[in-house]
């Protein structure tokens, strides 16, 4: 009984403010996921960290919110032939492995340091990889904008024609996204820095997608689709490990899961109006604003941990109040650009579907 109790300790009281605020993150989360294709778990974990929710409960209650919501997705694009199951599978069950581990790490440091050692350690992971990841989405951007490749046909990289060319017996697996047959040894590393990741910050597509792209040579249409395939196995078996340790708030995964629903829509119609390279615009600003969310939160924890100078209350209240203040930011600009995209698009069709009537008057 004093274990449940010291788990529920953990939940945050939900409030009127509280669901709305976090069905609004869902809901700019699935936006911006069904916009560029990615999971928006870099939008929802520090969105729920930025109300009060532990590092751990929010990467948890994230995961736990994500496969059912993968699986749908995995399932529609298979009808258009975009998911390679085997692929899927292959660096799934490696990466179950990953989210395993990754797990036990996260555990033994909210054991070790309590909640502001999971907070700080989360926290730091995302400053790392969404400033690594957001200034090469920027930079990718600017690029394809500069060159006008946009519409280019991809390339397989070196790499990647080096993995398919090496041969190493009775490892040998024929996926059809490669068109080639490579050693299942290869996945093995990706699928397992896939979970590391999954399980540390709930965004495992940051390298699951890359590596399929550029290291084993995948198209991004396959890449994006496959990697649903691994985020279902992924947050099955992590959602399960997690909540065997208490960790699941599933209000928040349900409520999540709602906004996520909505939002998702309206994404993916967004994609159609605009040009590839602005969604890797509205991605790598995204990234950067939620950073700086993020980053301002590190000296909190390192002053609660006792690594630094304690810091005033005046001083941890200015900086959580900021911190929520860019979240906020990142959020709405998120949702404005996604929004207008979809607005002007609108407009347009409507603007230019009167004139075959008007041309069929005049006739």
């Amino acid at each position: 009984m004093h274990d449940i109790v010291k788990e529920a300790s953990h939940f945050i009281t939900l409030d009127t403010v509280n669901i709305i605020y976090l069905f609004l993150v869902g809901f700019v989360g699935g936006l911006v996921s069904g916009f560029i294709g990615s999971g928006g778990a870099f939008v929802l974990t520090p969105g729920m960290m930025s109300m009060g929710v532990p590092g751990l409960v929010a990467v948890a209650s994230n995961m736990c919110h994500k496969f059912p919501k993968a699986l749908v997705g995995a399932l529609k694009r298979a009808k258009y032939g975009q998911v390679d199951v085997k692929l899927g599978i292959a660096l799934g069950v490696s990466a179950e492995a990953g989210v395993l581990y990754g797990a036990h790490i996260q555990e033994g440091i909210r054991k070790s340091f309590g909640d502001a050692g999971s907070n700080l350690y989360v926290s730091i992971a995302f400053v790392v990889i969404l400033a690594v990841v957001g200034t090469f989405v920027l930079l990718d951007a600017w690029k394809t904008y500069k060159s006008g490749s946009a519409n280019e046909e991809e390339k397989v990289t070196k790499i990647a024609r080096w993995v398919q060319s090496v041969n190493i017996p009775g490892t040998m697996v024929y996926f059809k996204s490669l068109n080639a047959r490579i050693s299942v040894l290869f996945t093995i590393p990706l699928g397992f820095a896939t979970g590391m990741l999954a399980a540390t910050i709930a965004v495992g597509g940051f390298i699951g997608v890359p590596s399929m792209i550029y290291v084993l040579g995948a198209p991004s249409l396959m890449a994006s689709a496959t990697e649903l395939v691994i985020a279902f196995i992924m947050g099955l078996g992590g959602s399960f490990k997690y909540a065997m340790s208490g960790l699941v708030d599933i209000r928040l995964a349900m409520i999540i899961l709602a906004g996520s629903l909505f939002g998702i829509q309206l994404g993916a119609i967004g994609t159609t109006y605009v040009k590839p390279f602005m969604i890797k615009v509205v991605m790598g600003v995204v990234m950067v604003i939620v950073l700086f969310s993020r980053g301002l939160m590190v000296p909190v924890y390192l002053s609660q941990l006792g690594l630094i100078s304690p810091l005033g209350e005046p001083t941890i209240k200015a900086l959580k109040s900021t911190s929520f203040a860019i979240m906020i930011l990142a959020l709405a600009l998120g949702a404005f650009i996604v929004l207008r995209a979809i607005w002007q698009g609108r407009r347009a069709e409507r603007a230019l579907s009167p004139a075959p009537a008007l041309e069929r008057g005049k006739a």
